[in-house]
């Protein structure tokens, strides 16, 4: 037998890799921030509710972890949960905005509370200025 793949990958062939891909580098993330803290995966789980050989799978790339256990593990390591989030493909990059970062650091709100705050804060900002609508890479880049 052979691990060949045949040159014609079907879209579910294509988008089973692209999950994959995006499941080991949040995995990989989370596994460096986690280094970075000191924090061992069983005081990681301890922390987060989340079972240890569960947080293996994500770290060695297996899983894919839902937003509810990305939230989790950010607190446990105490990291912006955007960025895993972003990390993870659940939102998409922002650029650096003062008010963002002021509520993204307040550890009065809780996570949800951020998100829809954050989106508010967005609407407005472009009912203001329309220009702000993200435009397509392809069209910024001619």
């Amino acid at each position: 037998m052979s691990d060949e793949t045949p040159t014609g990958d079907s879209a579910g062939d294509v988008a089973a890799r692209v999950v994959s891909s995006a499941a080991q580098d949040i995995g990989s993330f989370i596994k460096s921030q986690r280094e970075a803290a000191q924090v061992s995966l069983r005081q990681l789980s301890q922390l987060t509710n989340v079972s240890n050989p569960y947080l293996s799978q994500i770290e060695r790339g297996l899983r894919k972890p839902s937003a509810e256990v990305l939230g989790q593990i950010a607190k446990g390591l105490r990291v912006s949960a955007e960025v895993l989030y972003m990390r993870a493909g659940f939102l998409e990059d922002r650029p650096a905005s003062p008010v963002r970062d002021a509520l993204l650091s307040d550890t009065s709100v809780t996570e949800r509370q951020k998100q829809v705050l954050l989106e508010i804060y967005e609407s407005f900002r472009r009912e203001n200025n329309p220009r702000l609508d993200p435009q397509p890479e392809k069209e910024n880049q001619e």
